[in-house]
């Protein structure tokens, strides 16, 4: 807080005063002659405010990058869970496909063996019915042989 007794001379409010920092005081001064002090004095504090400028350009420069970096490692993970979704969903559905696939094919052998076992009670009712009618045919010829 030196450079607030420094730059005390030059006019400004009390809050303003609090939000300003050396290197905004480094500036108001250079442009005026409100600060007093040696040529060595404004050369100093001017090459300060420079190699502060600088390192925050470097670090605005850094953060940057390390932004992009944060960026495009979420935009790969993001990739990353979306291709696995879509296995997953891949696998899902191959799976109920299998699964309708063979109940279909139980289902379909289920009635082809309901369809034969009605097919043969139906033979067998129509043997029974011919047998009984040959019965009742070889009775009657006998019935007939014997009158």
């Amino acid at each position: 807080m030196s450079h607030v007794k420094r730059f005390q001379s030059i006019p400004m409010s009390k809050s303003m005063r609090g939000l300003c920092k050396e290197e905004d005081y480094a500036f108001l001064g250079a442009s005026g002659s409100s600060t007093r002090g040696s040529p060595d004095d404004r050369g100093a504090l001017e090459e300060n405010w420079k190699d502060t400028k600088e390192a925050r350009a470097r670090r605005r420069l850094e953060w940057e990058q390390q932004e992009k970096e944060r960026l495009r490692a979420i935009e790969v993970s993001k990739k990353e869970r979306e291709q696995q979704w879509r296995k997953h969903i891949a696998e899902v559905t191959s799976r109920q496909e299998k699964t309708l696939q063979d109940r279909r094919t139980r289902l379909h052998s289920f009635r082809v063996r309901d369809e034969q076992k009605k097919q043969n009670q139906t033979n067998r009712k129509v043997r029974f019915i011919y047998l009984v009618r040959e019965d009742d045919r070889l009775a009657e010829q006998e019935g007939n042989n014997e009158v």
